[in-house]
């Protein structure tokens, strides 16, 4: 009996196709498995791909459900470049950033997107300027690595 398939379902009204094409041109590790037509009217129901190595499902459902903060897509990021690359491209075009790393793409799709920096600086055991480092944060749209770097090195970098 061969394992049973793990996969993230994201549900579409129409745009299904859409998304799934353009997350796999953002990601390492990521590509397009099948798209599935309804046989009658050729209408893409569900595409399958993988996303930064991990199964998903886009299903063009309707307007029965929606898209919601609650499942986003979390993304760790090398560095500032890539941070900067990935934040753009997702509020291209009608997306909309928000704090701390969060957006929501022109498909209604929400993301956070975090430097690898984040996490690391967040569990220091200096609690102190782990605490400025959640402080900045909250303060951030995109996420600037260098501005949370002076809070926890408490240089005054940005100034409020």
């Amino acid at each position: 009996m061969a394992p049973a398939q793990q996969r993230i379902c994201l549900w579409f009204y129409t745009q299904g196709e859409q998304a799934a094409r353009f997350y796999v041109s953002l990601l390492p590790d990521s590509r397009i498995e099948r798209v599935l037509r309804d046989p009658a009217s050729g209408t893409v129901n569900i595409v399958e791909f993988r996303l930064g190595g991990i199964g998903y499902l886009a299903i063009n459902g309707g307007p029965h459900l929606r898209l919601t903060e609650a499942v986003p897509i979390s993304v760790l990021t090398r560095d500032q470049a890539e941070t900067d690359r990935l934040w753009n491209a997702l509020i291209a075009e009608g997306g909309e950033g928000g704090r701390c790393g969060w957006l929501r793409d022109r498909f209604g799709l929400p993301w956070q997107v975090l430097p690898e920096a984040l996490p690391r600086l967040l569990a220091e055991a200096d609690r102190d300027a782990a605490g400025r480092v959640a402080q900045r944060l909250l303060e951030m749209g995109r996420i600037e690595i260098a501005e949370l770097e002076a809070a926890f090195d408490d240089t005054g970098l940005h100034q409020a």
